[in-house]
């Protein structure tokens, strides 16, 4: 039967009446996700979330947290305790486990139901949460529950500070209302927004119009913030120039002066850690430009310019990509360069660092081992899960990664006779990355073979997918360097790294070639002493010196309390024949 005033000329079919509905249904804006923060007492390291979930009338809900941030399984809900449901009305629901990361909630008709829970908070890490009576950083996938159905919707977070701290920061957009409240326009954009809270120190600096702002915890009158924020803005500049222009509407250095170590980037953020002496002393110095340029940097590089397995939208299961070698070795070949071009630091101190690069590679025994893709695939069992034998097995694709990007610039400039360079790659790679998508290793080596105008894939397949020694000589004869000649020493090398571990002198990594591999010293093994005599830790070096290359040393191991002889020949270690220096005045070196 046909409704009356509608013709059966003007009715819809019901194909035609379900994707109407289904439409209307889609451009409705999805209820909000509320949560309150109270950091009640931050000495004890706990947060207190309260959300208030949509249900949308639906008989049950689940919630998820994030098990993952780049590019580790860190089971966030680990910290997570004392999770409950209520009505509105503060009728209690019933909540259970579901998986280790996620919880169903009996919502008997409640929309919307309010869920609590405490979070523990200290791990000074910038993936992680760290409380104390100082400060907190809160990053989005170890704080909040959300809804496991993936729904864009936004997310409102609303910080109740304790009475002595005054100051919240976020790259969240500020919502209107109360102070300290952001609105995230849905969960991806939570997770990719960390949030400091105490009294920093806040140094506002301007490119291009936009504000930026370096957040400093921890200053104490020895970290210079105003010098940092001044050189800060020379390298966003720098960054701005080459990338020809700047992707968001303001930006947030979140400056952790703790002690420890490392950076996260995020889309208008980054979080570091580093040592409130950092602006003291000019090595200390530039490993912190080096640190800030290398997160700036990937504001374009993984956060716009995005391999496609790292899309949007799953944190419960880790993605696989064989491109960090690009995301992150190339971030690291230009954030020293990028210090450079901002004049920050001198070509002397350029090739120093990616002498240091090229080092650590040509001196890692894994790089004949595993590949720059396959180190990238492999990230979440390797690279963040290191033991003893990782040198012999792996390597670094943040190193590889960096001499990769060096000599493919080297590459491109070659073959375009200086008139492109891995600049325009990058640019380029980046015009033509789908903004809901990104990247495939193939597109990114096309879009590197358009502009050097020639076929690159046998180089990829080489530096990237093959464990072949690298080919320097192209990179150094074009930007006129060499490699500084390394004497062998005479004194006798048995190439084992120790440490002094509770009074005694402990094997820690032995490199495969070397005459402790050789000769099948273990790591753990405690040197008690060789020949017939005892040799304390302070007195190894000194002793080992009494020998020569090619000498026969019989050592005194003790190996799980077991006292064991192992005959060794001692041999000469390699020179280190890999320091960058100008071989002749380059114009070539002048424009890099």
């Amino acid at each position: 039967m046909w409704r009356a005033g509608i013709s059966r000329r003007e009715a819809l079919d019901p194909l035609a009446l379900f994707l109407l509905l289904t439409s209307l249904c889609v451009a409705q804006p999805q209820a909000p996700i509320y949560y309150t923060v109270r950091i009640p007492a931050p000495q004890t390291h706990y947060v207190e979330v309260e959300a208030r979930i949509p249900t949308a009338g639906q008989p049950s809900v689940e919630l998820m947290m994030a098990v993952w941030t780049p590019y580790v399984i860190r089971e966030y809900a680990k910290n997570l305790e004392a999770v409950a449901a209520r009505a509105p009305d503060g009728h209690p629901l019933t909540i259970e486990k579901s998986r280790k990361n996620r919880w169903r909630i009996e919502t008997a008709g409640a929309d919307p139901v309010v869920v609590t829970y405490r979070v523990y908070c200290h791990v000074m890490g910038v993936q992680d949460n760290w409380v104390d009576d100082e400060f907190a950083l809160l990053n989005g996938a170890p704080t909040f529950l959300t809804l496991a159905d993936r729904t864009a919707r936004p997310h409102d977070v609303q910080i109740v500070l304790p009475p002595a701290w005054k100051t919240t920061a976020s790259g969240m957009p500020p919502a209107p209302g109360e102070p300290h409240r952001y609105r995230a326009p849905d969960y991806e954009s939570l997770v990719d927004s960390p949030l400091v809270a105490g009294n920093p120190a806040i140094h506002e600096f301007s490119v291009e119009g936009k504000p930026h702002y370096l957040v400093d915890v921890g200053e104490d009158g020895v970290f210079d913030g105003e010098r940092a924020a001044q050189d800060l803005a020379r390298i966003v500049r720098a960054d701005a120039r080459m990338w020809g222009g700047l992707p968001y509407d303001k930006y947030l250095f979140l400056n952790m002066l703790t002690g420890g170590g490392g950076g996260m980037e995020h889309s208008n953020s980054t979080a570091l850690m580093s040592n409130r002496w950092g602006t003291r002393t000019r090595g200390n110095y530039l490993r912190w430009l080096d640190l800030a340029s290398h997160e700036f940097f990937h504001a374009w590089n993984v956060k716009r310019l995005r391999p496609s397995e790292l899309t949007p939208g799953e944190y419960e299961i880790e993605p696989y990509t064989t491109s960090l070698g690009i995301a992150e070795g190339f971030t690291s070949y230009y954030a020293p360069l990028i210090v450079r071009r901002a004049g920050l630091s001198t070509e002397e101190e350029l090739l120093a660092s990616l002498s240091r690069a090229i080092g650590e590679l040509q001196t890692t025994p894994g790089r004949l081992v595993q590949s720059l893709s396959l180190s990238s695939f492999d990230t979440w069992i390797k690279y963040y899960r290191p033991d003893e034998n990782s040198a012999n097995t792996a390597v670094s694709y943040y190193t590889k990664g960096e001499v990769a990007g060096f000599l493919l610039d080297a590459r491109v400039r070659t073959a375009t006779h200086g008139a492109k360079s891995l600049d325009d790659v990058m640019r380029l790679a980046l015009a033509r990355n789908p903004t809901a998508g990104g990247y495939t290793p193939a597109a990114f080596r096309a879009a590197a073979s358009e502009v050097a105008g020639s076929d690159l894939s046998a180089w990829f397949a080489k530096v990237f997918d093959s464990t072949a020694e690298l080919d320097y000589q192209e990179a150094l004869a074009w930007f006129g360097l060499r490699f500084a000649g390394g004497s062998s020493s005479a004194e006798a090398w048995l190439g084992a790294d120790t440490k002094v571990e509770d009074g005694r002198l402990v094997v820690t990594r032995i490199p495969r070639g070397t005459p402790a591999y050789d000769a099948g010293i273990d790591t753990g093994d405690e040197v008690v002493g060789f020949g017939d005599f005892r040799v304390r830790p302070a007195e190894w070096d000194r002793q080992l010196a009494n020998y020569r290359p090619g000498d026969r040393l019989a050592l005194l191991l003790a190996r799980r309390g077991r006292l064991v002889r192992v005959e060794v020949t001692l041999g000469r270690e390699p020179a280190l024949a890999w320091t960058l220096e100008p071989a002749a005045d380059s114009p070539h070196r002048a424009a890099w």
